[in-house]
């Protein structure tokens, strides 16, 4: 469980705003397993935790957001500002946040 947690700890941290992918996540932990942040993202229960801010190496949509779906993600996700190319891909052009380059890395 050490492994969500870390997750939710990197996550926690993407500005309201932006959003980021399964792979930076999985990056930021040094690991290159982007499913499994995946499945740390389904299994969160912790309100706090901004999963709506995930999306994947494309920007697409999680189709089976909490609540909702896609629906739903993309109404937070609206709420906060971050712009998309359509109706269920983020623009990560603009709305994306790296926590390398947080760092001062490349």
């Amino acid at each position: 469980m050490s492994f969500f947690k870390d997750v939710y700890r990197v996550v926690k941290k993407i500005p309201r705003g932006r959003v980021t992918t399964y792979g930076e996540v999985a990056r930021a932990l040094g690991t290159r397993d982007a499913r499994r942040v995946g499945h740390a993202m389904h299994a969160n229960n912790d309100p706090k935790v901004p999963c709506h801010r995930v999306v994947d190496r494309n920007g697409r949509l999680a189709p089976n957001f909490v609540f909702d779906g896609a629906t739903e993600q993309r109404r937070r996700l609206q709420a906060e500002g971050v712009s998309f190319r359509d109706e269920m891909h983020v623009d990560l052009g603009r709305c994306l946040w790296n926590n390398s380059a947080k760092k001062g890395k490349k």
